[in-house]
């Protein structure tokens, strides 16, 4: 007999079919009612045994943890919970799970401590319904940009140039170590390198898409990108998972309105398809929240949230309106943010970026028209001459989740940028090229997907909404 997935059994009538599932046992109690759960759903199935019928041998191995296959009979449920049950006729142990050592045990466990056994804690309700979110945020992503005309492009994961500027890369060589070859000058000579020159893992795929973009019109890349940035936080990753459109004819106000109708539609999509997964994740962070100061605690539930975003237009304002909002605001004049903004030019810090999200307009943010000097070189440059055509998307609870642009597609002013940030030409001449035959206006932006993910099931740290985290001094499983 085929086995049927808990999820399609637990929708099914019960017509007292002979039905065949396959799982874990979340629990076993008094010897007779096993919960089954196969990863499709939250919900378990309740299994019912009449544990004289069974061999007390088999019925030891019935513990958390175990692999089972289970065979009988799908009835009406007579107990509270559940619609159906099944009248356990035969059981197959594929694999125990000795209670003494396996440490997803039937209780409470610290988030911490579940990073520690990062490779079972998928068998948790909490990072199976995480998971299982993500995975639909995936497919709606891949589902919007297929809708929108837009080509999937595999940006490259070795890369010879910095996109960002950042300077923080990881290095990809095949040289000794020890004793690495050097040049005249007592130099690491790189031409003895694999690929004959410096080269690293890439922080962002963008300069590519751009040249896909000038050729395909409307391309996305949705890959992994790395960060070298010795940062312990909740709120940063060494490897992460990153959304980059571009397109082609686009300007600003194009770009912002594609990056907003883009997360809306995504977050539509597992409102429709995710509610047992996110109404389990709301009453988890409510429970979670239950223990912090009135004030800490979220303003709406994680499902009113995410309605939140989908029903209103994000709030647009120059970078210039929201720094004399925070220059004259009550936590910057009694100094209680932690960087206080003092004039043109700052930086703006996540605890700028959620005030004005959180306190100041109550709802979702696109600032643009950023200072040139704290941006990227390829961000074109306004008519004024100190802004350039940014863009960034600001969210309650985390602050910035997208970054983009209007590219700079004029040739004598992004060499002039380069020129500026000793970028060069050599190192960017194809990127140039562009600039060089057919430029057009053109514009994307960046959205790193784990933010999304943590904003979408309501995880207060990174590392619990990607499966296996890679940060500062872990690279364990």
């Amino acid at each position: 007999m085929v086995s049927i997935s808990i999820k399609e059994l637990l929708n099914k009538e019960p017509l007292s079919q002979e039905v065949t599932v396959n799982g874990w046992v979340k629990t076993f109690r008094s010897n007779r009612f096993i919960a089954l759960n196969d990863g499709s759903t939250i919900n378990n199935i309740q299994c019912v045994v009449d544990f004289e019928q069974f061999d007390e041998a088999l019925l030891r191995q019935i513990n958390t943890g175990a692999a089972l296959t289970v065979k009988g009979t799908l009835v009406e449920s007579q107990g509270k919970g559940q619609n159906v049950e099944i009248q356990v006729k035969d059981v197959t142990v594929h694999g125990g799970a000795d209670p003494e050592t396996y440490p997803i045990q039937p209780k409470k466990h610290s988030l911490e401590f579940l990073r520690e056994k990062a490779h079972l804690r998928v068998r948790t309700n909490t990072f199976a319904a995480v998971m299982r979110v993500r995975s639909a945020l995936s497919f709606a992503i891949h589902q919007y940009f297929r809708k929108n005309g837009f080509y999937y492009f595999h940006a490259p994961i070795i890369t010879g140039s910095d996109a960002e500027g950042a300077g923080e890369m990881f290095r990809v060589t095949t040289l000794d170590g020890k004793n690495p070859p050097l040049d005249g000058n007592g130099n690491i000579d790189y031409k003895e390198d694999f690929f004959g020159k410096e080269t690293n893992l890439t922080v962002s795929g963008q300069l590519e898409a751009e040249a896909y973009a000038m050729g395909l019109g409307k391309v996305y890349t949705f890959g992994p990108t790395f960060r070298a940035e010795n940062s312990n936080t909740s709120r940063h990753l060494a490897e992460f998972w990153m959304i980059e459109p571009e397109m082609a004819f686009f300007d600003l106000d194009a770009n912002m309105d594609l990056a907003e109708d883009f997360i809306k539609s995504v977050i539509k999509y597992i409102l429709e398809n995710c509610e047992d997964d996110l109404v389990f994740l709301e009453k988890r962070l409510l429970d979670e929240e239950k223990s912090k100061p009135q004030a800490e605690r979220s303003e709406m539930a994680l499902i009113d949230k995410l309605k939140f975003i989908v029903e209103n237009r994000f709030k647009r304002l120059t970078y210039t309106e929201a720094i004399e909002i925070l220059k004259n605001c009550k936590p910057n004049k009694k100094k209680k943010f932690q960087y206080i903004i003092e004039e043109w030019g700052a930086d703006l810090q996540s605890e700028h970026e959620r005030f004005l999200v959180e306190k100041h307009f109550k709802c979702p943010v696109i600032l643009f028209d950023y200072p040139a000097n704290i941006k990227a070189f390829y961000m074109r440059l306004n008519e004024d001459g100190k802004t350039v055509r940014a863009m960034d998307i600001l969210f309650p609870g985390i602050g910035e989740i997208v970054g983009g642009s209007q590219r700079e597609e004029r040739l004598d002013i992004l060499k002039e940028k380069m020129a500026a940030l000793d970028i060069p030409e050599k190192e960017l001449w194809w990127y140039l090229d562009l600039r060089k035959f057919g430029t057009a206006v053109h514009s994307g932006f960046g959205l790193g997907f784990e933010r999304l993910v943590q904003f979408a099931t309501g995880m207060g740290n990174i590392r619990d909404v990607i499966p296996f985290p890679r940060t500062p001094q872990n690279a364990e499983f």
